[in-house]
This record gives C-alpha cells, structure tokens and sequence, in this order.
C-alpha cells in the first residue's frame, strides 16, 4: 500500500509498518520547504489512518539527513525582510511538528541511520523512539558553528536521551561521533554493517509489530510522558494498564504464554 506523496518524502506500507524515506540523496536529505511539507504531510496521514503502528525514517542514498539547507540559509536563511520574527518563529514551529508527531503520536518510530545525521537531521533521529545505525553514520549537531542555536527539539531530546552534560558538550563542541561512540554513549541501540541496515531496521519493526497494539501504544505514551509529577505519572501509568489489561490481546497473551504458543493479537 501507498500512501500520498510526491518525491521529496516517499511511503511505503506493508501490513502495520511503514518505511518514510526522505528522498533528496542529492542534498543529502536536507530540509527544502518542500521535504519538510512532504513528510509532515505524511506522517500526520499515516496517524490519522490508524493502520500502521510502526514507523522506519530512513534517508535515500548514502545520508540519512545533514539537517537545514545550506542554499537556503546562503540566500538568507531566517533574515527575510518581510517575515517579522514571530512569523518566522510560527514558520519554524509548524515545521517542526515533525518532531512532534515522532515523538508523541502512537506510532513507534525507529530511525534507521547511515552516513551524515546531522543539525535537524540529527533531531529528527532523536525524536525517534529507537535509532539503528549503519557503521557509516556519523552524528553532527552542527548548528553552533553555523550560527544557530538548535531547532526540530534537539537540545531538549538530547539532553533527556543522554544527560545534560553529554549534550551540552555535544552542543557546544560540535565534534563528530562516529557509530560506535554512538552506540557508546546511548544514541544508537545498535550498529550494523551498512548493507544490513535496512534488513535490521525492519527486523526491528517487524518485533514491535508483533506486540499487542493497544499496549504497545500505551507503553510508548507512558514513556513519553513528560510530567514532573512522580503521583500523575504514576496515575496515568496505572490507568493505561488497567485499560491495556482489560483487552482481548492480554487474555490471549496469558493463553499463549500458558499453551507455550505465539499470541496472536489482535488490536482490541
């Protein structure tokens, strides 16, 4: 199945996973106005179907993603005389409603990463629920040297990834880090040899696929809640699994377990 897009973002659907491949391997997958449509477009499609419960963003080509458009910002970036600052900030926002719907909607997402991750690239992987490495990629945050200050939640994502000591040194120095350091230091949960990439990433989707749905979305939503109050949290933890207990998939979960069977689940 295929979902809407034109060629800047592509979709590709099978069963209850999707692969979103960002598709400017030429600009190595950095946002133009129109990539950045496109794949908002489609994740919030992919959301509203309700079909697929996971996600693999990937980049075509050799990069995953080198974040902004540098053509964009050599012709003036955010210093259009006739945008005011709110606009653009409201310009900006709308566009990083990407991270938004990775991070918070219920699908789980995986970013499957090779080559340059870099800038909003970089939060964008972030953003996702895991992230899978080929041993090619290197993450960059990129924008201190670029004059910026961070976009697309990636100072706030990776500080809550990897404490705020390792971010800031991330953020402030800028140095490259290779897979293995990734995979080090938390960013990755796995690094592969670069023409297995793919094959793991949708071996990765096809396990959480497997899972009970309704739980599955309500332990992402559980581990996504950002309230600094332990009693909420604790509330609303209780309460997705109450409800999540409370299903046809946790009954057959238990029968499987105890007929030494694979469950089959079935979203209800």
């Amino acid at each position: 199945m295929h979902a809407p897009t034109s060629h800047a973002a592509t979709i590709e659907i099978a069963g209850a996973i999707a692969t979103l491949t960002l598709n400017r391997p030429d600009k190595r997958n950095s946002f133009s106005d129109e990539l950045v449509s496109e794949t908002r477009s489609a994740l919030e499609h992919l959301v509203e179907s309700g079909e697929v419960r996971v996600l693999i963003l990937t980049g075509a080509g050799a990069h995953f993603s080198v974040g902004g458009d540098l053509d964009k910002f050599s012709a003036g970036g955010f210093t259009k005389d006739d945008a005011s600052v709110e606009a653009s900030v409201r310009e900006l926002l709308g566009a990083t409603q990407i991270s938004v719907l990775l991070r918070e909607s219920p699908l789980v997402t995986i970013a499957a990463v090779r080559g340059g991750c870099a800038g909003a690239g970089l939060s964008i992987a972030a953003a996702c629920d895991l992230r899978v490495a080929s041993d090619t990629a290197v993450f960059r945050t990129a924008f201190l040297d670029a004059g910026l200050s961070g976009d697309f939640g990636g100072t706030w994502l990776l500080t809550r990834l990897l404490g705020e000591a390792k971010a800031k040194e991330l953020f402030f120095l800028n140095d490259k880090v290779g897979a293995r350091e990734a995979l080090r230091i938390g960013l990755v949960t796995q690094v592969v040899p670069d023409d297995e990439l793919d094959a793991a990433a949708s071996a990765l989707a096809e396990r959480l696929a497997a899972k009970p749905p309704l739980a599955l979305r309500n332990v992402k939503a559980n581990l996504t809640d950002t309230t600094p109050e332990f009693a909420l949290a604790i509330a609303r933890e209780a309460r997705r699994n109450i409800t999540s207990g409370r299903t046809h998939d946790a009954v057959e979960a238990a029968s499987a377990f105890l007929e030494k069977r694979q469950p089959v689940f079935v979203g209800r």
